[in-house]
């Protein structure tokens, strides 16, 4: 019985099959669209996936604790008298200030990060060179030295020179002088990135002597972070205290909430797809209702009539995922997912070559065909009920 049941079932798919190259227009249409369809929603899935993953590689490497003086809700400078009051907490490493902020190119109309700190304070200073395609980082010694990203020296037009000059507040002019050059490979980071040491910085913005913009707070065991946090909190009552967890948390929210957004929108377009797959599947032709009163007439039930528009369904939406998927995996890997990108990589004008490596779980397959072929299902299978069960003599007689 099981047998024959399953020689009923190929038999069905191989005149699915064959109804399909009859109708194959028809079908290569709903194909394509159907399609792009799953390749838009893929795609977007794709790369905030990998856009989220990236983050947390990057932000591995940021200080454990972060401290900004708070005024009114503002961020303001924090006195370097701070490194004191934190001595006495215990699994503390080491504190190191940093002064950065933006830039404003009124040419190209672009923000420059501008970061200024002591490098040999730093843990992992030494190795900050590793990161260099030329030069070495500037010393504390060296003044009006920095070291710069790739789209900053593209931007300033540094090609056939290495010095360039920035407005202080007062519009009076400071001179640096490049002294490396970040590597390609860290853009994600430091493509809009100029690191400066701490006096230059502090000369750049007019920031009083003896006050930094932050505190980083290294710490000796990583498990502590939260206890450690606790404990800064307790001691500088005015001071906002960021761990890393938090930071990488704020990164998910943002890529969350832009592929949320990007997701409703791009329903719309899974709507008109289902519209369209009703359309297509209850409007059929009297060629198509004949062939289902002669298919009835000679013996067919209306399950079996069912079972072919399903294999049907089941053969365009198979063909379409793996399309679609295919599409949006070679969108995100060999064009940097440039559909999306505007969406979610935010306001930046600089913004860098990323080379993304996506990443689908299987939760994130069944969300795409959860809103994609189970509706096309539905939109095809109701419709061809709908006319097997109309008497057989009513439809050869129109």
């Amino acid at each position: 019985m099981a047998q024959t049941n399953f020689e009923k079932q190929i038999n069905i798919l191989d005149y699915a099959l064959s109804s399909l190259w009859r109708h194959r227009m028809k079908s290569l249409s709903i194909l394509l669209v159907f399609a792009a369809v799953i390749f838009l929603l893929a795609s977007f899935q794709m790369v905030t996936q990998a856009l989220s993953d990236k983050a947390k590689q990057v932000l591995a490497y940021t200080p454990e604790i972060t401290l900004q003086k708070m005024s009114a809700g503002r961020q303001e400078a924090i006195p370097l008298a701070y490194k004191d009051k934190l001595a006495g907490i215990f699994g503390i490493r080491r504190v190191v200030p940093r002064i950065w902020g933006y830039y404003f190119d009124e040419v190209l109309l672009a923000n420059y990060t501008v970061m200024g700190m002591d490098v040999e304070e730093m843990p992992e200073g030494s190795r900050l060179d590793t990161a260099l395609a030329s030069g070495k980082m500037p010393t504390p010694d060296e003044q009006g030295r920095v070291v710069i990203g790739h789209s900053v020296k593209k931007a300033l037009d540094l090609e056939g020179r290495t010095t360039f000059s920035f407005f202080r507040p007062d519009l009076s002019l400071k001179t640096f002088t490049v002294s490396g050059e970040f590597s390609r490979s860290t853009d994600i980071l430091t493509n809009d990135l100029i690191v400066m040491n701490l006096p230059d910085a502090r000369d750049l913005y007019s920031i009083p002597a003896g006050k930094v913009t932050d505190l980083c707070v290294y710490v000796a065991n990583p498990k502590e972070i939260d206890t450690i946090a606790r404990k800064i909190s307790e001691a500088l009552p005015g001071v906002r205290v960021l761990t890393r967890p938090q930071i990488q948390k704020t990164y998910q929210v943002v890529f969350g909430w832009r592929s949320g957004f990007g997701s409703i929108c791009l329903l719309s377009a899974l709507a008109a797809f289902v519209i369209l797959a009703w359309d297509k599947a209850s409007g059929l032709s009297p060629e198509e209702r004949r062939e289902i009163a002669i298919l009835k007439v000679l013996g067919w039930e209306t399950s079996d009539i069912l079972a072919v528009r399903f294999w049907e369904s089941v053969i365009v939406s198979g063909l379409a995922c793996m399309v679609g998927m295919t599409a949006a995996h070679i969108h995100v890997v060999y064009f940097a997912a440039s559909l999306f990108r505007p969406v979610l990589m935010g306001w930046s004008v600089l913004r860098p070559d990323l080379h993304l490596l996506p990443r689908m779980e299987a939760g994130d397959i069944l969300l795409i065909l959860a809103f994609t072929v189970i509706p096309y299902l539905a939109a095809t299978v109701i419709p061809a009920w709908r006319s097997a069960t109309v008497p057989a003599d009513s439809a050869l007689g129109g």
